[in-house]
C-alpha cells in the first residue's frame, strides 16, 4: 500500500465516524426538543407564569421559614432567665405574642 493509499482509507474512516457522530448528536437534540423545560421556554406566557409560580412558592417558603425559626429563637430566649437583660426582653416579647394570640378571634 502506498501512503496516498492509506491516508485515502484512514480519511474515509474518519469521515464515516464523524457521520455516526453527527447522527448521534441530531438524535439526542431530537430528543432534548421533546424535553418538557424545551417545550415549556417556547411560549413567553408559559414562562413568564412559570416564573411567577416559582417566585411565589419561594416567597412563601421564606416567610414560613423565617416564622418558625424566629419563633424558635425568641422562645429560646425567653427561657433564658440568669441574663436578666435578654430573659426579661424575651419574656416580653413572648408575652406580646401570647396576648396578640389571645386577642385574635
Amino acid at each position: 500500500m502506498t501512503d496516498e493509499t492509506r491516508t485515502k482509507d484512514g480519511a474515509d474512516g474518519r469521515e464515516a465516524g464523524l457521520d455516526a457522530e453527527v447522527r448521534a448528536l441530531r438524535e439526542e437534540l431530537t430528543l432534548l426538543r421533546k424535553h418538557r423545560m424545551f417545550l415549556l421556554y417556547q411560549s413567553v406566557p408559559q414562562v413568564l407564569l412559570f416564573r411567577l409560580a416559582s417566585g411565589m412558592a419561594m416567597g412563601l417558603g421564606t416567610v414560613i421559614g423565617a416564622t418558625v425559626l424566629l419563633s424558635v429563637i425568641v422562645w429560646s430566649l425567653s427561657q433564658i432567665e440568669f441574663i436578666p437583660i435578654i430573659g426579661d426582653w424575651a419574656a416580653q416579647v413572648s408575652r406580646a405574642m401570647s396576648e396578640t394570640d389571645d386577642a385574635r378571634p
